[in-house]
């Protein structure tokens, strides 16, 4: 397992590669049609607009100089209406280029979000919540306006460019080399200052990504604070990655902004040159009024398509850091898949066999050590032992939510590895020490497991373990709305619930870990009874902290070190006067 990426840490990202923005042109492809007819609304909109500096050209030259009414009336009209037609072609391509734009980012993040829905453990274990949240929403967004608009004005922009350079020559062919003539200094600065934009930006992705995992585990952690009158002193560890985050985001606004004033630059010069060249031309006869006029107006448009393209390198520089990190996400392969040929398990009957079972979460640590054991059909294991025995360890191998290093782990006889993942957990259910509750009713909590259950099953399985009381003494009953987390919910309650879940699952293998959390007596009976009915009929691991669970176990599994160094009922466990009877009577007379 990797080290953990905490939130004041940047994450290590490889140089850009060039196959990046071709990947991220790939999401354009199933929107060929509209990107056709975006860039051929764009295309009429700009062709229309440069055909005004040659209407201009000729009313000066050919109408005002000879005093022809009609005629400049005739060259007005043509020009209010391929204003109108600009206009009318721009709308359209908005809202084709905006609902374009907004289904391909739709896609992008389903894809980003269901594919960290199959991530292992070891990804969430390296990586902050907030970190994968910026991900998902803020890196995703970034790339909107670069596959929105960015795309199809570069191209109209490079078609633009072509099409005024071609006209400016047939206009005036020195002239238009006097126009060009600065344009070495531009493209001296834009090489010049290309890769510092690049990482500035990718240093403000990853200072953003800090400071959306502080948020997170913050607002996560926000009772813990409270309670330890932390507030002041988070206050400023905030300030200080909000500073950082300003600061690092100044200076790649400072550099993007660069380009575009020596564009303007640039473009004043040229066109000073132009007017002050053409004044000479126009003493002498070679240059028309209206001809200087126009081709000053081309200058100006040749280099609005330079400062767009320049404004759009910026972009290609944000979106790139972004798509690093999005794409980042969608290159990381799941540490647990299935085998080429893994089968459905078949319905099982519970028997578990551990057979020299060895793992470790870092290489040369061993957490599990040659295990092995058996479990029957219908079985209850308590498993015992101090923290970071390997209790844990045991059922996150069972459910694959690791791998183990070498052994076998069995049910019914078939090796876990050996079937499907989906098929495995279908039948081997979960039920955790943190109860979480999620967003939504009683009934969609309790109904997570099983989408097709019907309302009075689900009211059925809450009846069974005795939740069906509190819960319909709640201000909407089951259609009661809870927080995320549960906020409003008891310890207790939201373990009774979590237990209507698990019983609705139906598993026929069952791991409980039991809340440690203090609760009132009459809870702790509500609970232990419910405990009764999820075990019964079914093969359980329990991760046990209440003597009640211990002593009816049908065996007890006391782990030490990643190793069994006891097993019997309870009673067996006591009269031996072992490990188990020093923690039970540790935990005994605490009770007392």
């Amino acid at each position: 397992m990797s080290a953990r990426n905490r939130y004041f840490e940047d994450e290590r990202l490889e140089t850009v590669d060039p196959r990046t923005l071709r990947r991220l042109m790939g999401y354009l492809k199933p929107y060929k049609l509209q990107v056709i007819l975006a860039l051929f609304l764009m295309a009429v909109a700009r062709l229309a607009d440069l055909l005004n500096p040659i209407l201009i050209m000729i009313a000066i030259d050919k109408y005002i100089a000879n005093g022809n009414l009609k005629g400049l009336i005739n060259v007005a009209l043509v020009y209010l209406l391929l204003l109108a037609i600009s206009n009318i072609a721009i709308r359209f391509r908005v809202l084709v280029t905006n609902k374009t734009g907004h289904n391909m980012i739709k896609n992008i993040r389903k894809e980003v979000f269901s594919h960290i829905q199959k991530l292992s453990f070891n990804f969430f274990d390296s990586l902050p919540a907030g970190k994968i949240i910026t991900r998902v929403i803020n890196n995703v967004n970034t790339l909107q306006d670069l596959l929105q608009n960015g795309v199809i004005n570069v191209v109209i922009d490079i078609l633009t460019l072509f099409i005024i350079l071609i006209i400016m020559l047939r206009i005036h062919f020195r002239l238009t080399l006097v126009a060009l003539s600065v344009s070495p200094i531009l493209i001296t600065v834009v090489f010049l200052l290309k890769n510092k934009i690049r990482l500035a930006w990718r240093d403000v992705q990853r200072k953003g990504s800090n400071l959306n995992a502080y948020v997170h585990e913050s607002i996560t952690g926000m009772k813990v604070t409270q309670a330890f009158v932390r507030e002041e002193k988070n206050s400023g560890i905030f300030r200080e990655l909000v500073d950082l985050y300003k600061s690092t985001w100044m200076k790649a606004v400072m550099l993007s902004h660069s380009v575009f004033p020596t564009v303007l630059v640039v473009n004043s010069i040229s066109g000073i040159l132009v007017y002050y060249v053409g004044m000479k031309y126009l003493a002498t006869g070679l240059v028309s009024v209206g001809t200087l006029i126009a081709l000053g107006n081309y200058v100006w448009r040749f280099w609005q398509p330079i400062i767009n393209l320049s404004n759009f390198y910026n972009q290609i520089m944000v979106a790139s850091s972004a798509a690093e990190r999005v794409f980042q996400v969608l290159d990381t392969e799941p540490a647990i898949v299935d085998k080429p040929a893994a089968i459905d398990l078949p319905e099982v009957k519970g028997r578990v066999d551990f057979k020299n079972v060895n793992f470790s979460y870092e290489e040369g640590v061993p957490i599990l050590k040659n295990m092995s054991f058996t479990v029957e059909p219908g079985e209850t294991i308590a498993l015992v032992g101090a923290t970071g025995a390997g209790k844990s360890t045991i059922i996150n191998l069972l459910t694959r939510f690791y791998d183990i290093d070498s052994g076998q782990i069995m049910i019914d006889g078939i090796d876990i590895r050996d079937v499907t993942i989906e098929s495995l957990r279908r039948q081997v259910g979960v039920m955790m020490q943190d109860s979480f509750i999620f967003s939504g009713t009683v009934l969609d909590n309790i109904r997570y497991g099983k989408l097709d259950a019907t309302d009075e099953e689900i009211i059925e399985a809450a009846k069974t373990i005795y939740a069906d009381q509190f819960i319909r003494e709640m201000e909407n009953g089951y259609n009661t709305e809870l927080n995320e987390g549960g906020s409003r919910l008891s310890t207790g309650q939201r373990q009774l619930i979590s237990f209507a879940r698990i019983l609705l699952y139906n598993p026929k293998i069952l791991i409980l870990d039991e809340a440690t959390s203090s609760i009132d007596t009459q809870t702790e009976i509500l609970i232990q009874k419910a405990t009764d009915v999820v075990l019964k009929g079914r093969t359980s691991f329990v991760i046990a902290h209440r003597l009640s669970t211990i002593r009816n176990a049908d065996r007890i599994f006391v782990i030490d070190d990643g190793e069994i160094i006891e097993a019997g009922n309870h009673q067996e466990l006591i009269n031996k006067r072992g490990t188990y009877y020093q923690l039970y009577q540790a935990q005994y007379s605490k009770v007392v």
